[in-house]
């Protein structure tokens, strides 16, 4: 067995051009936005005019599929790197438009200078001055002589050199003949083998993605609608982010607009929440676990090649099967009253903005499974319990950190064998007993990180008990979130610094409290026993320093909301340590009770 995995070839510009046109290489990505700019083209063409190297593109070749007769039907080249530089030559030298960041389309056109052989984005002073050739692809397109394109040039420009004016014009016909390198990727490959040989060839050493490789191959599959498919997944999590291209959508793409899948994602052109705005790559996580009940997405790549995993062939029933279950999934994705629903629900677990969730492979599971829930007809309060202890359990576990693919993959095949209730319960059982709630997550909250996934619990937890921001008599911490309020230092930052203690000292998670700008304003630098000292004066006299507390008893309740030791009343420098062993107990046991709740 041969051990090449790939070959390497060089080929002219023109015939690759001529590849793409045909349809024999595919552009996955032809429906996204061209983000070079403009002066990375002119760059480009200058590589090619001075014989500079100008990088390899890299294709894979689809496997052979068995059809229903039994006969075998060959695959296309899927272009999976060089996108953007196959579009550029396109642009530059055939003149097609591309797609901006809106998807409008638009002309790229680079002008030429014979005489000084200088390339240029092309601009109104360049239009105006007959010394440039304002648009490089005219000249290379139309079926001209050089011998004319010679005698046109200097008829406008009568001063030029004859000779100088033919060497540029001469070089710039052979853009076209120009070499690029091909290397083309063998059919067997598994993905895992197709990325590490995509790593080590890109010598920006920038990862390909499993879903870049799903992307490729459900834009490449022109028999299935994979065009049409892929274009789905682009505008709906563009619209999720940007409501308003709904327009750009309408104005540049009449025929989408009338397929139903445009129907189904019209609502988001008034949809304003941005608790979750998937991207494509967690869009295809949740639609794969949903319709295929598997999680790793190279498996995802095979069944839409028509992989058989058991025969270890390929079969066109599979490719039908696979991207049915695709856009079943998608349209499931999409439909208005799930998205809406299940974001309801993890705003009322207490994540109010999207800072709080670090994790999006932790929100994906979780909509994945209030999906697979909705689709086994459970009743909406059992969706609503499972779905927020699972989402919550998974951050306060890193259930969704590292090589998550894995885990994922084991709790849907558990899932499915077992159903949800008992997972759970498992899980639970296994990794929140009483050892985590007094040992583990205080560990955790043992960090000098403002960002931390803990203390977004933390503030979800106080959010959803309805608990008030620190020193607050009326404001709660869902009011502070939805409306910016501090992270304040309870042992105040410029307190701390001036006394020598470092940066990770007085970050740390236990040290941190949402309040009211104006009374973390107030509160300075001065030293918890100050300010506290100055509170309980203000609940003495009615002054209301610090807030608008009145009494004892709201201020002994309002440290309670808040986590925080009573000893503070007191605390100085001497105290920090042993307060925040104090606070990180009495923030889990609020976590705890918490997610008890849920």
């Amino acid at each position: 067995m041969s051990s090449q995995k790939y070959s390497v070839n060089q080929q002219l510009v023109e015939s690759l051009l001529a590849w793409v046109k045909s349809g024999e290489i595919a552009i996955p990505e032809i429906q996204r936005p061209f983000v070079w700019k403009q002066s990375k083209v002119r760059d480009l063409m200058d590589s090619l005019y001075q014989g500079f190297p100008v990088g390899y593109i890299i294709t894979w070749l689809n496997p052979n599929v068995r059809l229903k007769d039994g006969t075998m039907s060959g695959g296309k080249k899927i272009l999976i790197d060089g996108q953007q530089r196959v579009t550029a030559l396109r642009a530059a030298i055939v003149g097609e438009t591309v797609l901006d960041d809106e998807y409008n389309e638009r002309r790229i056109k680079i002008a030429f200078h014979p005489i000084e052989e200088r390339f240029e984005v092309q601009n109104p002073a360049i239009v105006k001055d007959k010394t440039w050739i304002p648009d490089i692809s005219i000249t290379l397109q139309q079926e001209v002589s050089l011998i004319k394109q010679l005698r046109e040039y200097l008829e406008l420009n009568p001063e030029a050199d004859e000779d100088q004016v033919e060497q540029g014009l001469t070089r710039l016909s052979q853009l076209p003949k120009r070499q690029i390198g091909v290397i083309e990727l063998m059919s067997d490959l598994d993905i895992e083998t197709a990325t590490e040989i995509f790593v080590r060839i890109n010598d920006a050493g920038v990862p390909l993605s499993q879903a870049d490789f799903a992307m490729s191959k459900i834009a490449a599959d022109t028999d299935h609608d994979g065009q049409h498919l892929r274009k789905t997944i682009d505008y709906f999590c563009h619209l999720a982010i940007a409501p308003h291209f709904i327009k750009a959508i309408e104005r540049n793409d009449k025929e989408y607009i009338h397929s139903e899948e445009f129907r189904a994602m019209k609502w988001l052109q008034n949809e304003k929440e941005d608790l979750y705005d998937p991207s494509y790559v967690d869009m295809l996580r949740v639609v794969f676990g949903l319709e295929f009940k598997r999680a790793k997405l190279s498996d995802l790549v095979a069944l839409l090649s028509g992989r058989n995993f058991e025969t270890r062939t390929y079969e066109k029933e599979i490719i039908e099967d696979s991207f049915a279950k695709l856009r079943n999934g998608m349209h499931a994705f999409m439909r208005e009253t799930s998205f809406k629903r299940f974001l309801m629900i993890i705003r009322s677990a207490g994540f109010r903005k999207p800072d709080m969730i670090r994790s999006s492979n932790a929100i994906n599971f979780a909509y994945l499974l209030y999906l697979w829930l909705v689709k086994q007809g459970r009743q909406s309060e059992e969706i609503e319990g499972i779905v927020k202890r699972w989402f919550v359990m998974s951050i306060l576990t890193s259930r969704a950190t590292g090589s998550f693919e894995s885990q994922f993959d084991r709790d849907i095949k558990q899932i499915e064998a077992h159903g949800v209730d008992a997972v759970l319960q498992e899980i639970e059982d296994g990794a929140l007993g009483d050892g985590f709630w007094n040992v583990i997550l205080p560990q955790n909250l043992n960090r000098a990180n403002a960002s931390s996934p803990f203390l977004h619990v933390f503030l979800a937890a106080q959010s959803n008990l309805g608990h008030r921001g620190f020193l607050s008599k009326d404001i709660t911490i869902t009011d502070l979130l939805e409306q910016r309020g501090d992270i304040h230092h309870i042992f105040p930052k410029a307190f701390m610094r001036k006394n020598g203690r470092s940066w990770g000292e007085y970050n740390q998670v236990a040290n941190l409290v949402l309040m009211q700008q104006e009374i973390n304003i107030r509160v300075g630098s001065k030293a918890p026993s100050d300010y506290m000292s100055s509170v309980l004066e203000g609940i003495s006299d009615g002054t209301f320093r610090f807030g608008a507390i009145t009494t004892k008893e709201e201020l002994d309740s309002n440290l309670s909301e808040n986590a925080v030791p009573a000893s503070l009343m007191s605390a100085s420098l001497a105290d920090f340590d042993s307060f925040l062993e104090e606070r990180r107990l009495l923030m889990s046991k609020l976590i705890e009770r918490y997610y008890k709740r849920l």
